[in-house]
């Protein structure tokens, strides 16, 4: 099978394309039939030897996948072959990554497709979907007429937080640069858009929430805290789900004062139980088409290595290059 893989950790330009072995089933797998992937921050990570890990030689990189269920194990009953599915591959260095014509995932991470949603968006969705609900729900505990700000609504994640604030009858204030991103912003659901590339985004926000705001969902690598916490209510809950390396200055005292709380969380660290009940309510929206993975842009799979340096760009140097997600298929 054709798949997009490395031999040793590295640049972007250290991914190549290319035949691999087939993928051989264990027991509670399943070996899906790819039709797309999307590229997300962990797998540059991975790709890269940021996050240190053995992998196999060559390893598949990627994380999110969907497409149609080829063979399943023989203890595997969730799934037949010819189910649409979408999921997160989980393990990197144990298994193998997403980026392949053939992927073999275990059954517990993968979930249906629901009918006339494509496999562009189902793919897309995936990792900065389940993030998004982990960080609102479970941890924020996001409820109705509450107001929640979005510091980066064009995001992958930061998009999937607007919908699902929205969703749930949430007021939802986000930013976004430069009309274009704005403009989308609000077709998203946003309530308010705060364009960063003109005048105080602190000022702005609070004419805009006066009180303060009960969620504060960074998705910035380098969070200002002193900005968060005089944006924040009382009580109010900060998420932060980004900034591997990042060392800001925290606030301690008007922190505590209000009683704010900080969360933070890794989706991988989650259990198949809170992913499975994500899942579940991303699919419900999806059918209902209360929400939509924002896209940036689709590529050929063989073009996974340009795929990362875009990302980088947006990830790492913050150059605002992309609202949404890359998305690569196989076809």
């Amino acid at each position: 099978m054709k798949a997009a893989f490395i031999e040793q950790t590295g640049l972007a330009s250290s991914i190549q394309f290319g035949e691999v072995p087939d993928p051989i089933l264990q027991a509670g797998q399943v070996r899906v039939r790819v039709g797309a992937v999307s590229v997300n921050p962990i797998d540059l990570y991975i790709r890269s030897g940021a996050v240190a890990m053995e992998l196999p030689k060559p390893f598949i990189i990627g994380s999110d996948l969907s497409g149609t269920v080829d063979a399943v194990a023989d203890d595997v009953t969730r799934f037949k072959p010819g189910d649409r599915v979408w999921g997160i591959q989980q393990g990197p260095g144990v298994h193998q990554g997403t980026f392949a014509e053939l992927c073999a995932v275990d059954a517990k991470w993968l979930y249906p497709i629901p009918d006339e949603v494509r496999n562009e968006d189902a793919a897309a969705i995936a990792l900065v979907g389940v993030t998004a609900h982990l960080g609102i729900f479970r941890e924020a505990r996001l409820q109705r007429g509450e107001t929640i700000f979005v510091h980066g609504g064009t995001g992958g994640v930061g998009s999937a937080v607007v919908q699902m604030a929205k969703a749930i009858g949430a007021r939802v204030i986000a930013t976004a640069g430069g009309e274009t991103k704005v403009n989308l912003c609000r077709e998203l659901g946003a309530d308010e858009v705060i364009d960063y590339r003109e005048g105080n985004v602190a000022e702005q926000l609070r004419k805009l929430a006066p009180d303060g705001v009960n969620v504060f969902f960074e998705t910035l690598r380098e969070p200002d805290f002193d900005f968060a916490i005089a944006a924040m209510a009382p009580r109010g809950r900060m998420v932060v789900m980004a900034g591997r390396d990042a060392r800001p200055v925290f606030p301690v005292g008007p922190f505590y004062v209000k009683g704010c709380s900080l969360h933070g969380f890794m989706l991988l660290k989650a259990s198949v139980e809170e992913q499975q009940a994500a899942a579940e309510d991303i699919n419900r929206w999806l059918a209902a088409k209360q929400i939509r993975p924002l896209i940036d842009r689709v590529m050929p799979l063989r073009d996974a290595a340009e795929a990362h340096a875009l990302q980088e760009k947006q990830t790492l140097q913050n150059q605002g290059n992309l609202a949404g997600k890359l998305v690569l298929t196989t076809r």
